[in-house]
């Protein structure tokens, strides 16, 4: 078995694209993953692949861990970002080559299951609908009263946790995102009285929707520095948080937070490769490991996730995307021991479930371990070329 092609393919989600890596090989088995970069650059990606494809072409491509370390070493001088987004990617597509041409899932290449079914997270439970609620057609959120109503709605669709951004609930309602865009805040990162208040109404809110049995976790970003950090999560011990999750590239910022508060600390998901998280594992700087199991690549992350099983600390998969990426995650939660929790979207483009072959299911706040071979299902090409993405 040879591979003869390696392509990027894109579609547009209503508010961003989805990208997803294509491997075709000589003998009719094609391998799919994501490698969606909402915030970044899927151009950048898509070109990555291409000075990639030839380090690929003509190689057998069950050889997987020589084949990452082949472009590991092309691109040594630059890495993780979009690089390693790639590499991610094409490891993954190569995976399910592997799988489907021996006849089994994925994870039964890293030992077998050891579960089958994964709790599951709704994550940007309300700031979906905040920032794109006209595209994706779902309820507005303009008052206290309907972060109350979105609470319920949770509970009613049987999950038992839920991960929310800062959403402040003015006139109109924003998501505050002044770590990644420049629409709101400053770029000093400064935190106010103003958004600290904003975010104990919102969350008081959400958990008198909820009520006790629902876990909560809100996700900071990289939308503060270090004090600001530190500020916001003391004001909201009272809400009895699951996490508290933040973004920062500097270990000893992230265990300054962790040692302020008693709301336990993830971080991790923009990290790449035991590298980057071996100083944040030695300081203990997290409590739980957010991983990007498309952007590491499968194999990659199992070797995180391993590492931090050696440290005492739970991995919880980062996963914002299509279905694709959640079967790839859900074969990931299956394979590592030390889990906590899996990452879902749940309000999104009503084509979702028509873009793969097999969408995740999901019941009372569990996702069931899919089972056929390789991802369990395959990308639906003639959907992805309904929705095209146009840069811009």
């Amino acid at each position: 078995m040879k591979i003869t092609k390696v392509e990027t393919l894109h579609c547009y989600a209503g508010w961003r694209p989805w990208s997803f890596i294509k491997i075709s090989t000589d003998d009719g088995v094609v391998g799919y993953s994501e490698c969606t970069d909402s915030h970044g650059s899927p151009r950048g990606i898509a070109g990555c692949v291409k000075d990639l494809e030839p380090l690929l072409v003509g190689q057998d491509p069950r050889a997987v861990e020589k084949l990452y370390w082949d472009m590991y070493r092309a691109t040594r001088q630059s890495p993780g970002s979009v690089i390693q987004k790639a590499i991610g990617g094409i490891e993954n597509a190569l995976l399910d080559i592997k799988a489907k041409a021996l006849g089994v899932p994925v994870y039964e290449l890293f030992g077998g299951p050891i579960r089958d079914q994964v709790r599951v997270y709704w994550s940007h439970c309300g700031t979906t609908r905040v920032r794109s609620g006209k595209v994706i057609g779902t309820p507005p959120i303009r008052t206290r009263e309907d972060v109350v109503k979105l609470g319920r709605e949770v509970v009613r669709r049987g999950f038992t946790a839920l991960k929310t951004n800062i959403i402040i609930l003015k006139k109109p309602p924003y998501v505050l995102m002044q770590g990644f865009k420049r629409e709101s805040g400053s770029t000093a990162l400064n935190v106010s009285r103003e958004i600290i208040g904003a975010l104990e109404t919102f969350i008081e809110a959400l958990r008198e929707g909820v009520g006790k049995k629902v876990d909560i976790c809100l996700d900071l970003n990289f939308n503060f520095k270090t004090e600001g950090n530190i500020l916001i999560a003391k004001a909201l011990e009272k809400f009895d948080l699951m996490w508290l999750e933040l973004d920062t590239y500097t270990p000893k910022a992230l265990l300054k937070v962790k040692n302020f508060t008693k709301t336990p600390i993830c971080s991790g998901e923009d990290l790449y490769g035991t590298r980057d998280y071996r100083p944040f594992f030695e300081l203990h700087a997290m409590d739980i490991a957010a991983v990007d199991v498309i952007w590491n690549g499968f194999a990659q992350s199992k070797k995180i996730a391993d590492m931090a099983e050696t440290y005492e600390m739970n991995v919880a998969p980062h996963n914002h995307y299509s279905h694709l990426a959640t079967l790839i995650s859900a074969h990931f939660c299956a394979s590592v021991p030390n889990l906590r929790i899996l990452e879902v979207d749940v309000d999104d483009v009503d084509w979702k479930d028509d873009l793969v072959t097999d969408p995740p299911k999901i019941k009372n706040g569990y996702l069931s371990i899919p089972s056929k071979p390789g991802w369990g299902a395959d990308l639906n090409e003639e959907v992805l070329r309904a929705h095209p993405w146009e840069p811009h």
